[in-house]
């Protein structure tokens, strides 16, 4: 065995066992789990164009194909490493070169880089994540969409800064989640658009004099297009960045959700509980029972926001080029964040699944605690006239006694009214009992919401139509991505095993 087959020609040492340790090791390892069939895929791909090119013969690819065939077919196992190179790739090619010499197994890599070569396949990696990604968040969305029509009419109390501000329903927070959701959607779509361009053909940095057909090799591994710009191409990882973002901003949203339903989960509230499976228990108070689920997840968001601030790190205050920490290093935080999104967001969709709720402490809630104060405030507007600051004078007098007197929203009167009217303003207001018990109740309040983005309920079921066809275009764009690899895929193959048809 030649020492050029080892790639260690231009240094005289070993690799330190320290470096092995804290680097090649790891390094190798993950690429052996997340590239290796994206790399089978790419040496057939740049087997087929130097083919066409005529940059290799046909007898020399005939013999080439084959053994990558054979060694996809094994499996990441069959390649012997020792982790003393640093890339999965010096392992591929010595294997290569074993089997069929340094004369046609060398030929292989012709008008190529490990640059390139790397940089295309943690690309198709991360762009397989995404659509798993992609895939798990979109059953979430239907899961939420489902439980917005089941919920449309359940009252509770909305709230901001952590106080009973206006009725709501459970189903409107839920439908409030699902578009935020839903923007996480086109956040990944955009990542994953930078992610699918291919930088094969870049060479180590500004592509080579044979004439490659970078296009050509684009569309057979799935891509949109090339990454047009040598440098650029193995120079950036901004789609790897904009990955770690992204999954940064859905995860920071799933923690939010998920503090909500911790808190109305806890005996104070009551409104929630979750499944017994996602739920643990005290080792000596026999009444507990822990959202574990909830505060795993919580923490899985601030994983996921710290591999985004590790890529990130990675990344600042390197040059703008080809380097390990800014490119490479990257890609362990990158698919380390994915992998814990795509766990969560099945997760959360069981614990959503599983959830119950105690609707008549969620609608007694509401009426306990003055939620409906704003549209008393609008019902004197419009049967008086008044303006909006002076009926919110007036209620907010009205609120002040009853709490004071420990009396709840449903105890305030016509004659309440009237008294603060006459000592603000001095004119009562003869209110019809009708309009303030209409006024007061959460229910009979929601119904008016009808202004576009309110919670009434005829307003509510059509924006679940009009979200469930959304839902189901985004479906479609992200199945239709998965058919264009899948065709891009097997007709690689089919062309590879055409080109070198077995013995």
């Amino acid at each position: 065995m030649t020492e050029a087959v080892n790639l260690r020609e231009r240094v005289k040492e070993p690799p330190s066992p320290l470096l092995v340790e804290s680097y090649y090791r790891g390094s190798v390892a993950r690429a052996q789990h997340h590239v290796f069939a994206h790399e089978m895929w790419v040496h057939l791909a740049h087997g087929l164009m130097l083919e066409r090119q005529g940059i290799i013969t046909r007898d020399a690819m005939a013999q080439i194909l084959p053994e990558i065939i054979a060694m996809a077919d094994a499996g990441p196992d069959a390649v012997p490493v020792d982790y003393r190179q640093e890339d999965l790739y010096s392992y591929v090619e010595k294997l290569i070169i074993q089997k069929l010499g340094p004369d046609i197994g060398g030929r292989l890599h012709t008008g190529r880089s490990r640059n390139d070569l790397n940089a295309t396949t943690w690309r198709m990696a991360l762009r397989t994540e995404l659509l798993a990604v992609l895939a798990l968040l979109a059953d979430l969305r239907q899961t939420m969409l489902a439980l917005v029509e089941e919920h449309i009419g359940t009252v509770m109390p909305g709230y901001t800064h952590g106080q009973h501000a206006q009725p709501i329903t459970f189903g409107y927070w839920l439908a409030s989640a699902a578009d935020a959701l839903a923007r996480d959607h086109e956040r990944l779509m955009g990542a994953l658009a930078h992610c699918d361009l291919c930088p094969l053909g870049a060479g180590a940095l500004s592509t080579t004099a044979f004439p490659l057909d970078r296009a050509w090799i684009a569309g057979a591994l799935g891509f949109t297009a090339p990454l047009e710009l040598a440098y650029d191409a193995v120079s950036s990882r901004d789609d790897a960045l904009e990955a770690a973002s992204a999954l940064a901003v859905m995860m920071t949203l799933l923690s939010r959700l998920a503090t909500d339903l911790q808190n109305w989960g806890s005996w104070e509230y009551g409104f929630v509980e979750l499944a017994d499976r996602h739920s643990a228990v005290s080792s000596i108070m026999p009444q507990k029972k822990n959202p574990v689920a909830l505060e795993h997840l919580k923490a899985a968001a601030a994983m996921v926001q710290g591999a985004q601030h590790a890529a990130m790190a990675c990344t600042k205050n390197t040059a703008f080029a080809d380097v390990n920490d800014a490119v490479t290093a990257v890609n362990e935080p990158v698919l380390d964040a994915t992998l814990r999104s795509r766990r969560i967001l099945a997760l959360f969709q069981e614990v959503m699944q599983g959830l119950s709720l105690n609707k008549h402490r969620m609608e007694n809630a509401a009426r306990e605690g003055f939620g409906s104060a704003t549209e008393l405030a609008d019902v004197i507007v419009r049967e008086t006239g008044l303006s909006f600051r002076m009926a919110h004078n007036i209620v907010a007098i009205v609120v002040r006694d009853a709490l004071a007197e420990g009396r709840t929203a449903e105890s305030i009167s016509s004659a309440a009214l009237d008294a603060a009217a006459q000592t603000l303003f001095g004119k009562a207001l003869d209110i019809p009992a009708a309009k303030l018990r209409a006024a007061l109740d959460p229910a009979e309040n929601l119904l008016g919401r009808n202004v576009q983005g309110g919670p009434a309920p005829d307003t509510m079921a059509a924006l679940i139509t009009r979200r469930r066809d959304a839902l189901a275009q985004d479906r479609e764009a992200v199945a239709a991505i998965n058919q264009r690899l899948a065709d891009a895929r097997t007709k690689c193959w089919a062309e590879a095993k055409h080109l070198a048809p077995p013995p």
